[in-house]
């Protein structure tokens, strides 16, 4: 089963996030924990046809020219200084998606894509999409948990409109 949530809980999702959510909902029988025990590229690449039928533009690959690189810093001359990756960008450059599998919680990895996506040009949406269960533990439960937190407290303010989790 595919879960959601979009933060800050007071907003609703936009019908381009909601179309990201459709095409893992449509992919469930072959992405779900813990029945699929895949790694973050498989599930990329069970939803990369879907991502790009959307107009997304998505990692193919872990070689520079396959990957998908978005500005942070500028240059002289509007040359890119600095970049970070991202594996699935909206065709705007507005919605960033990160797809995690076992490392998106044990190694804080969603805490690197909120801060990469904070630091991304342009970039306004940050979808970040992890395991319902990972050996055992149910990693949206925890993450869910960690952004409520962050977004409840009020003492850190991110320059994205929102965060949409989803747990597949």
């Amino acid at each position: 089963m595919i879960k959601f949530q979009f933060f800050p809980r007071s907003q609703g999702i936009t019908p381009s996030i909601r179309s990201v959510i459709q095409c893992f909902e449509k992919e469930v029988s072959k992405i779900k924990s813990p029945e699929n025990n895949l790694a973050s590229n498989e599930v990329l690449e069970i939803i990369r046809p879907r991502l790009q039928k959307l107009n997304f533009n998505v990692e193919t690959g872990k070689t520079k020219d396959k990957k998908i690189s978005v500005p942070v810093l500028f240059g002289h001359d509007n040359t890119i200084d600095k970049s970070f990756n991202a594996d699935a960008v909206s065709a705007d450059g507005k919605i960033v998606i990160e797809v995690e599998a076992g490392r998106a919680l044990d190694n804080n990895q969603f805490l690197k894509d909120i801060f990469q996506s904070c630091m991304m040009f342009e970039v306004e949406y940050l979808i970040v999409a992890v395991r319902n269960d990972y050996r055992g533990s149910d990693d949206f439960e925890k993450i869910y948990i960690f952004l409520e937190t962050l977004y409840i407290s009020n003492r850190l303010h991110l320059p994205l409109k929102g965060i949409l989790l989803i747990g597949y």
